[in-house]
């Protein structure tokens, strides 16, 4: 056995028959042996020169998967059928800076050509000829990932169920308070505004009593559709309550947000909600406050909001107030 070290630096064991005893018939077959090997695998083997990509080697299974290759066709033009190397190539990731081999390196990815999942074993290696190659084992991992990514989607609509008002498709209170806390925090590190304003909608018990639940539930809809179109991207629009509902608007000034308000009472005033054979036309009274320099707490800027609200009911409903700024 000799040592030495290929053109591109990375040490090479090569063996070297005793030149007193003659080749025998077992180096063939041991090459036979490991071909079959590779063959059997339930795994993508290929090896592509390490500069140019040309593909060198590919065993059974992707020549199954992929219908093989011919000389010279580089490795990204017959398994991703692109006309230019890949984007995500790993060439750069398996030298050092000095040119050795970092070892193996694992990673996952889709493939584009038959959109299925492999969990990739890259590393370079020299060829039989001396060259640099890659040398690239890919076990397909598409029924796993398929259920990673099912389980994600579904704790995802699960977190975004917890988080959503079922009725009114718009936050719920613990959305509410959960993105405002954090509306707070950005807006007292760097000295912003934010307003509040709470609605409620007059006499809605009313509504229940007289047509039922299934009546109130439709302008509670009616009402969430309404927000959702009239609030910027940038607000928390929310349902607190059966019908009480709030909206924050960072870096919104004291005009802006009693302009919003008196829109949606406005708009509010005029919907009709059709139910059955009844026509339906709630109100709400609005409160509108602003964050204060010494307001730690949403709450405390809710509550201002909450107090200019029952101004409006006091007031007659269908009315929109302000609380006092001293």
């Amino acid at each position: 056995m000799t040592t030495g070290k290929s053109k591109n630096g990375i040490p090479v064991r090569r063996i070297d028959p005793d030149p007193a005893e003659p080749l025998t018939s077992e180096e063939p077959a041991a090459n036979t042996g490991l071909k079959t090997v590779l063959d059997n695998l339930d795994a993508l083997v290929y090896v592509a020169d390490f500069e140019t990509h040309e593909l060198l080697y590919m065993n059974a299974f992707g020549y199954n998967m992929f219908g093989g290759f011919q000389q010279g066709q580089k490795c990204w033009q017959v398994l991703q059928d692109t006309d230019s190397p890949c984007s995500f190539c790993t060439n750069h990731l398996l030298l050092d800076s000095s040119g050795n081999a970092t070892g193996v390196h694992v990673w996952e990815f889709q493939n584009t050509v038959n959109k299925r999942w492999y969990q990739c074993r890259d590393q370079a290696i020299t060829w039989t000829d001396g060259r640099l190659v890659r040398l690239e084992i890919a076990t397909d991992i598409t029924d796993r990932k398929n259920m990673e990514i099912a389980l994600l989607r579904a704790q995802e609509r699960a977190e975004a169920t917890s988080l959503q008002d079922e009725l009114t498709q718009l936050n719920n209170r613990r959305a509410f308070f959960q993105l405002g806390g954090q509306f707070l925090k950005h807006a007292k590190r760097r000295n912003t505004s934010i307003a509040a304003i709470m609605f409620d909608l007059d006499h809605f018990k009313l509504i229940n009593d007289t047509y039922g639940h299934e009546a109130g539930d439709a302008v509670l809809r009616e009402v969430g559709r309404l927000l959702l179109a009239e609030v910027r991207d940038s607000d928390i629009a929310a349902r607190i309550g059966g019908e009480e509902f709030a909206v924050l608007l960072p870096e919104s000034s004291q005009e802006q947000a009693m302009e919003l308000a008196e829109r949606l009472r406005n708009t509010l005033d005029s919907l009709k909600v059709r139910y059955k054979q009844t026509e339906l036309r709630p109100t709400a009274s609005f409160g509108v406050a602003m964050l204060s320099p010494d307001d730690d707490r949403l709450e405390s800027l809710l509550s201002r909001a909450d107090e200019a609200m029952y101004l409006s009911k006091a007031d007659g409903r269908n009315r929109v107030h302000l609380f006092p700024q001293f």
